[in-house]
């Protein structure tokens, strides 16, 4: 009875949606018999690009019209604003360089109980070409467009569900020297817009990128402003969860495009004595056949000792762009100062001469700085004041001083023990 009375209302609503394009002035009863209607259906294996575009397309356009009855409303947590979407039997008109188009979402049910999902765009038959040359890419690229603005970017460990990357690092915030920060973004945007250059010379889309330097420097942080800049998802490979080489394969196929591949402590992982793959599966998912499964990718490698990695693993192609991750500078930490505390003018303050000085002869992390910049909120600093943020300077002094004794205390415990291996040490028996 139900299934009667679902067909009864599709078909009233087709009726009466009909019924409108006949009154309305856009068609005639001559345009009727010269029309021809696309039959977009959502498929899944592989997915319709067509149906999905026009599914991300449509809501951008007037949906309310005045033949609609229904719209469907929604909103999730993360959106910001309502989205509007098609019900059934509704329909919307479109224009595209002086051709009228009019939209049909269709929701069928079948007496198997399976359903399908199905656009209907109709035209007059004198556009075919047109629509098909034009309108339709035009619709995709439109999608594309939109899709990259509203992304949700995911985390995922290849090995279990996806998270959502809600990472706030960008290349605004970074600490970075600003020169690096500039080729970064200008590299990585030469690298997105260079499709057919790679296609043209017969390499395959993807950019590999070294970042090395100690602990603390922010390597993650960069991962995450990369993923933020380009909208890509990111994927972390553990390679100690690697059985063998064609697991390796299977694992680097099940990456997206449009994504970051990352590898943390690839030195580690390459020379570690248990390790299930090797060397050659691993270069070959870097620059061989297997590394051209997939478009617009970005690989991240990390590392802590630079001079630990096999020089076949540092030639172009594999890592391409080398980026050393180095310690807290002075232009680094003019950025945590806003960031943190608010300093809009770091360099005419009383106390930049001294940190810059201890900045320059100390060698600390730029987590380091931020750790402190903690505490100090942690003692409730009201960054708007200038007292207090002349105390929390006042406090990263002292804090820079005290790194500095450490390190020199610790060279010289190294340069005794040296002294004493070379026997120039103080005298035993």
């Amino acid at each position: 009875m139900n299934f009667i009375l679902e067909q009864l209302l599709l078909l009233i609503s087709t009726a009466l949606n009909y019924l409108a394009i006949l009154i309305s002035p856009r068609h005639d009863l001559h345009d009727r018999h010269e029309d021809l209607t696309f039959i977009i259906r959502q498929d899944y294996r592989p997915p319709n690009q067509v149906y999905d575009a026009a599914e991300r397309y449509l809501p951008t356009i007037d949906l309310i019209n005045p033949s609609t009855r229904t719209i469907q409303v929604s909103k999730t947590p993360r959106q910001e604003t309502v989205k509007l979407a098609m019900e059934s039997g509704e329909q919307v008109p479109d224009t595209f360089e002086d051709i009228n188009l009019n939209w049909r979402y269709v929701v069928e049910t079948f007496r198997d109980g399976s359903v399908e999902h199905r656009f209907e765009l109709t035209f007059q038959k004198k556009h075919k070409e047109k629509v098909m040359s034009s309108y339709l890419p035009y619709v995709v690229g439109r999608a594309e467009a939109i899709k990259k603005e509203e992304k949700i970017l995911k985390l995922s460990n290849l090995t279990s569900s996806s998270v959502d990357l809600e990472h706030p690092a960008t290349f605004e915030t970074i600490a970075m020297e600003p020169d690096l920060k500039r080729k970064i973004m200008k590299d990585l945007d030469r690298f997105v817009a260079r499709r057919e250059f790679y296609k043209k010379v017969g390499k395959a889309w993807k950019r590999g990128y070294l970042l090395y330097g100690p602990p603390g420097t922010g390597k993650s942080s960069l991962i995450a402003a990369m993923a933020n800049h380009l909208k890509f998802d990111v994927f972390d490979l553990e390679l100690a969860s690697i059985r063998s080489d064609s697991h390796l394969k299977s694992v680097v196929l099940s990456t997206t495009n449009r994504s970051i591949l990352v590898i943390e402590d690839i030195d580690c992982s390459v020379h570690n004595k248990d390790n299930r793959f090797t060397l050659s599966g691993l270069l070959n998912f870097m620059d061989g056949l297997w590394s051209s499964c997939g478009d617009e990718r970005v690989i991240v490698f990390t590392t802590n000792h630079k001079d630990r990695l096999d020089p076949v693993l540092l030639r172009p192609g594999r890592m391409d762009v080398h980026i050393h991750m180095s310690y807290c500078t002075p232009s680094a930490f003019r950025i945590l100062a806003s960031n943190y505390l608010g300093i809009q003018d770091f360099d005419s303050h009383r106390l930049k001469g001294e940190i810059v000085g201890l900045l320059e002869s100390t060698k600390v992390t730029p987590a380091d700085i931020c750790e402190d910049f903690l505490k100090e909120n942690d003692d409730d600093v009201d960054v708007d004041d200038d007292d207090d943020v002349d105390a929390a300077l006042e406090r990263v002094v002292k804090f820079l001083k005290l790194r500095k004794l450490e390190g020199a205390n610790n060279v010289d415990e190294t340069e005794t023990q040296e002294e004493e291996k070379a026997g120039n040490g103080p005298e035993s028996e």
